[in-house]
């Protein structure tokens, strides 16, 4: 298999292009808007709309034509337990944001669930906003018994709220496809204040802590019977020796035939009682200090990513790489194919991609899949993968333009190394699409305005970019034209004049036209010395303002 991200919406790259039970394990953080008012997610249409952060979606998660088709779809799928389910969701709920999200995941978590080989697992990373109704979603696509745990994973270290309890964790939701699933133990490490005050004594076998080798209750059989002159009854309590004993010291041969008192006579032989000082005290189990603890479904040993931390790309919702690694090595094996259909920024194909697994990445905008794969290339110089469902030819970027226009901005923008301006969000530009950074004598950082246009052009959007230039103090201006230009359009152009490079002596036209055409023979806009680096800080910036301001 190659890796391979997928440019599109993913219900139909499920369906077009992932065969069935060929995924070992999916990863999938679905956007929501769950920062909005809680009241206004559950408003009629009729209602005030809540305004979606994740731009893409802005039309999906609403009550439309588009939720009543997907509605209906999980209604003629088969699956009479995901259906029930959701039909009884919407009696309750009504036509509004939530219910449009609940039909609109129904719908893809069923594919999902084709996709998963027999042995695979599922992790669905959500905020409480949504995790009951959909956690219920899941017991009707996977069923209730393959459950396996909620993981909560504290996300940020404080918020504060003015009336309710301050929420600081997100929900990860397990499930298995069967029972025989991948499971492969992984150890997260101790804390150093419990090890500190619990592990305070030693021998030559390490550090221990002295446990109970004893339960609370009394028993008739041989759990109660003295072992030694200690009589756990006369305590109200019987013997309950652990279950996991270090066998590289205690004889475990044919150990569950033994009776408890035979147990207890084993782990003395191999060293492993601990017998108080105190007269009488009562023997004690030996629970040495091991390489790390069981990862435990409630994370709080992986922090968020602040606005500093080094793998941060400006995503709002960007996850931790260790949270997924975490999780892929737990449930997969190396060469296993990993699936996120919302791969947002990428962070579940990079751990993917890290611990040796295959993977498929799939998401409905250009932006993110331009950022994944310059995340990919950056970070695994000699990784080949595909890029599919984006552009390959005039024809089909015509098509996009006209299909969606704001995807199209995008893709054009990535085309000519342009990062997208105010994070590529909908809403007023002011003129500017994009923003090529670059350094004419390798120190001082210029700009170039990049302004895309799907549709009709004429002279004004000419006169227009070279008003924004001269606003933003840009040296150059790139015009990307679905059509050809007129004559006037391109007398309008040169007469902005050009711009000469004093370190370099070379001139370049100030305004430049490119056609959609020309992107395809590869002509790519005249600017020096382009520095990718400069790109990186501006958009760490623009995006961390960004994040403020949401």
């Amino acid at each position: 298999m190659t890796n391979t991200l997928y440019f599109g919406d993913n219900l139909h790259v499920l369906r077009d292009h992932i065969a069935s039970e060929s995924v070992d394990l999916v990863y999938l953080d679905p956007p929501f808007n769950s920062n909005a008012n809680y009241n206004i997610l559950f408003k009629s249409p009729e209602g005030a709309q809540s305004e979606s952060q994740i731009e893409a979606f802005e039309d999906t998660w609403h009550w439309n034509d588009s939720a009543e088709d997907a509605f209906d779809e999980v209604m003629r799928s088969g699956n009479t337990d995901a259906f029930t389910l959701l039909r009884a969701m919407r009696d309750f709920l009504g036509d509004n944001d939530m219910m449009a999200y609940l039909a609109m995941m129904a719908v893809r978590l069923i594919e999902l669930h084709r996709v998963l080989k027999p042995t695979g697992s599922l992790y669905l990373h959500c905020d409480p906003t949504a995790s009951h109704y959909l956690k219920l979603l899941l017991d009707g696509v996977f069923g209730a018994t393959n459950y396996r745990n909620e993981i909560v994973w504290k996300r940020t270290s404080g918020h504060s709220s003015a009336r309710r309890w301050g929420p600081a964790h997100d929900t990860l939701l397990f499930y298995s496809k069967s029972d025989d699933f991948t499971w492969n133990p992984v150890l997260q490490s101790h804390d150093e204040g419990h090890i500190s005050a619990k592990y305070k004594t030693a021998d030559i076998n390490g550090p221990f802590m002295a446990a109970d080798l004893t339960g609370a209750g009394t028993r008739t059989g041989d759990s109660g019977r003295p072992w030694r002159d200690f009589d756990p009854t006369e305590m109200g309590r019987h013997w309950a020796v652990p279950k996991k004993i270090p066998d590289e010291l205690v004889d475990t041969t044919n150990w569950e035939s033994l009776s408890s008192q035979e147990k207890l006579e084993r782990l003395d032989d191999g060293g492993v009682i601990y017998w108080p000082k105190k007269e009488g005290g009562f023997p004690r189990f030996k629970r040495y200090l091991t390489a790390g603890v069981s990862i435990q479904s409630v994370v709080t040993d992986i922090s968020p990513l602040n606005s500093q931390a080094q793998e941060r790309l400006g995503y709002p919702t960007q996850k931790p790489l260790a949270l997924l690694e975490r999780i892929i090595a737990a449930s997969s094996n190396e060469g296993d194919v990993v699936l996120d259909p919302f791969c947002g920024c990428g962070t579940a194909v990079h751990a993917a991609q890290k611990l040796g697994r295959q993977w498929i990445g799939i998401d409905v905008t250009h932006l993110a899949v331009g950022l994944i794969e310059k995340r990919m290339k950056e970070a695994f110089p000699a990784l080949e993968f595909e890029v599919k469902g984006r552009p390959q030819s005039l024809a089909s970027a015509q098509d996009l333009a006209k299909r969606d226009k704001h995807q199209f901005e995008l893709w054009a923008l990535s085309v000519v190394d342009a990062d997208p301006w105010k994070g590529g969000r909908k809403g007023p530009d002011g003129g500017i699409d994009g923003i090529i950074w670059f350094k004419p004598d390798g120190k001082k950082t210029e700009k170039a305005i990049v302004e895309v246009k799907g549709g009709a052009t004429g002279v004004k959007d000419v006169g227009r970019l070279a008003q924004v230039m001269e606003r933003e103090g840009a040296k150059i201006g790139v015009l990307i034209t679905n059509q050809l230009p007129t004559r006037a359009m391109e007398r309008d152009a040169a007469a902005v004049g050009v711009w000469e490079n004093e370190y370099t002596g070379r001139k370049h036209p100030r305004l430049q036209i490119i056609t959609l055409a020309e992107l395809f023979q590869n002509k790519r806009p005249d600017i020096p010395w382009v520095d990718t680096s400069v790109a990186k800080k501006a958009r760490r910036e623009d995006t961390t303002e960004q994040g403020k301001l949401l």
